[in-house]
């Protein structure tokens, strides 16, 4: 065997052509990667998670903000309509005060004198003050689970009967007592409730309002997929009663 073929087994070109090669195949393996060797279609899919795990995140927290917001609206619901039980209680508490002194002062005078007062509306009167301050008395401190639908009706068909109450016993009062409609104690009755039902009017629309709002933002898409992922739940609403936009006035409670 010639010495030059036992030395040189191949020819140089071939050598080339096989050096070239894994170059080429590192140059196109290259081409098919992105960021940290991974491919460019599983570093979309790690951005677009990210980005969707952001967006739950933001909607999460714009829910319990949301949710908060509601609970502090109802809290002033019930502060109000707290404000008002105390109100009645210190109205049945004065009319019980004016009550004695009708019968002190009037005590010992003859029948025969105009303006004696009968005895019998006397202590109806009575009785529908002590009713009232009793009914006041039972709904101060009841807390009510804004999340509770029946608890809610529940809770506002007691404060419109207690309000009902009010009014039988103004007019049971009157019977009893026509001229305290000229006395100061009424025309005081008179500016206290009107202020307490602006309250509760305000406090219910507000609550209304935000309840609307956040009820509406967990139902939109794609916010309500966030919402079932999380329990996020609508809250119970209620509608405003009728006549609650009129402030009762004590006049015409009065009236004859």
């Amino acid at each position: 065997m010639d010495q030059n073929t036992i030395n040189n087994p191949m020819p140089q070109g071939n050598m080339g052509a096989n050096n070239q090669n894994p170059v080429n195949n590192l140059s196109v393996g290259n081409a098919a990667k992105g960021c940290f060797g991974l491919s460019k279609g599983l570093v979309a899919l790690i951005a677009i998670a990210i980005l969707l795990c952001g967006y739950g995140c933001s909607k999460r927290n714009s829910f319990v903000t949301q949710e908060k917001e509601v609970d502090a609206a109802w809290s002033k619901v019930e502060a109000d309509y707290q404000r008002r039980s105390d109100l009645y209680t210190t109205i049945a508490a004065n009319l019980k005060k004016y009550d004695k002194h009708e019968r002190e002062t009037y005590q010992g005078v003859t029948n025969a004198r105009a303006g004696v007062r009968n005895s019998e509306q006397q202590d109806q009167a009575l009785q529908q003050m002590q009713a009232l301050a009793d009914s006041a008395q039972a709904l101060k401190g009841v807390k009510v689970d804004p999340n509770d639908e029946q608890a809610i009706n529940n809770y506002l068909n007691s404060q419109k009967k207690l309000k009902e109450q009010l009014n039988l016993a103004i007019n049971v009062v009157h019977e009893a007592y026509p001229d305290l409609k000229a006395e100061d104690l009424h025309k005081d009755f008179q500016a206290q409730m009107e202020g307490t039902e602006n309250r509760i009017n305000t406090s219910r629309k507000d609550y209304i309002e935000k309840v609307k709002e956040y009820n509406t933002n967990i139902d939109l898409f794609p916010g309500n997929i966030v919402a079932g992922i999380f329990g996020f739940k609508a809250k119970p609403q209620f509608k405003a009663e009728e006549g609650t936009d009129k402030v009762p006035n004590v006049d015409s409670m009065l009236e004859d």
